[in-house]
């Protein structure tokens, strides 16, 4: 920075401050701030300083931009001159585009399995600001497809995509353009998943949790609903000492505890079959049932036991794992109008 009448600062400087600890004036005209923007900035115009002036606090520095560099140097002058702590962005929001552009981050999705690489790219462009971009690698053949349809529906650019014998390469840019699932947020078209799991099956409980976190990736609200026998997956494996009837203590007794002792739909052989499954998955690098549980929880997935499904099956609200719900059929229901589509597995 230097330390002239107007202080300024270069972009790459810039682009490595931490927004939440400084004030951004964006002084640019207001269309051109909302097609593209940074997060977090006010929108002052040069010609509209004066009697907005009082908007911006002076506890934190101001840092002030515009298409170029040069409107926005005049702003820095009179900000300056009223004690504040304020800089010049050298070069506007135009070379910081350009600065984003070529300076993509890196996001190595090598050797994961689905949904993994598609929840790695969108943990890594929420949290990145407008126009930067992002190289992904990836290994995974479905990773092409993945990748484009959730770039069109999350509304954020797909640069280029590249399928070699080296791997995939792909190249997005973070868009403040809204896809399709953005622009129609209508109570009519809603873009919710709900899931029904009646199942207690080990291969059916990971297909709902790999769809489940596929969806949470793309931004959408998801809800996971069990009852009977899926209400298993959600009891903690330990047991848990709670006063129980008879009935209630032999329902418990046949069950599986947790989702370490579910079985296979097919070919389950005494126990045999979920062993040789949950090797080979760990084998080519897919996540556990426990990992994509966890995963759903982190992303906001909403796990619902269904109360009336516990009482018949003689499960306690204590025997289940943290983050459940408890609910009924209007909470489901309610969810499913919330969602454009609802799987019963």
């Amino acid at each position: 920075m230097s330390e002239e009448n107007v202080q300024t600062i270069t972009i790459e400087e810039f682009s490595h401050l931490d927004f939440s600890k400084i004030t951004l004036v964006d002084a640019r005209e207001p269309d051109e701030a909302l097609v593209k923007g940074i997060d977090g900035a006010i929108n002052i115009p040069l010609d509209k300083i004066s009697t907005e002036l009082d908007k911006l606090p002076k506890d934190k520095p101001v840092y002030v931009f515009c298409r170029t560099g040069d409107f926005s140097e005049e702003i820095v002058e009179i900000l300056s001159d009223r004690n504040y702590e304020a800089y010049n962005v050298e070069g506007g929001y135009d070379a910081y585009e350009n600065y984003l552009k070529s300076h993509p981050v890196q996001i190595d999705a090598r050797g994961l399995k689905c949904p993994g690489p598609i929840v790695k790219v969108a943990d890594t462009i929420r949290n990145l600001p407008y126009g930067q971009q992002a190289s992904v690698e990836a290994t995974e053949d479905a990773f092409v497809s993945d990748i484009a349809v959730w770039c069109e529906r999350t509304g954020n650019k797909l640069i280029s995509l590249d399928a070699g014998p080296d791997g995939i390469k792909a190249v997005i840019e973070k868009s403040r353009t809204p896809g399709l699932h953005k622009a129609q947020t209508a109570a009519d078209y809603p873009h919710g998943k709900n899931f029904v799991v009646f199942s207690g099956d080990l291969d059916k409980t990971i297909a709902a949790f790999i769809m489940a976190n596929g969806a949470a990736a793309m931004g959408r609200d998801v809800t996971i609903f069990f009852t009977f026998w899926g209400l298993n997956i959600l009891r903690k494996p330990e047991k848990v000492r709670i006063k129980k009837g008879l009935i209630e203590k032999m329902f418990g007794f046949m069950m599986p505890r947790g989702t370490r002792k579910l079985g296979l739909s097919r070919m389950n052989m005494a126990g045999i079959g979920p062993k040789m499954i949950r090797w080979i998955m760990k084998e080519h690098n897919i996540q556990s049932l426990e990992e994509l549980i966890h995963q759903a929880i982190d992303h906001g997935v909403r796990l619902i036991a269904c109360q009336m499904s516990m009482e018949i099956m003689g499960i306690k609200r204590e025997e289940l794992i943290d983050g459940i719900e408890l609910g009924g059929v209007a909470t489901f229901l309610g969810a499913g109008e919330q969602s454009d589509m609802s799987l019963f597995i």
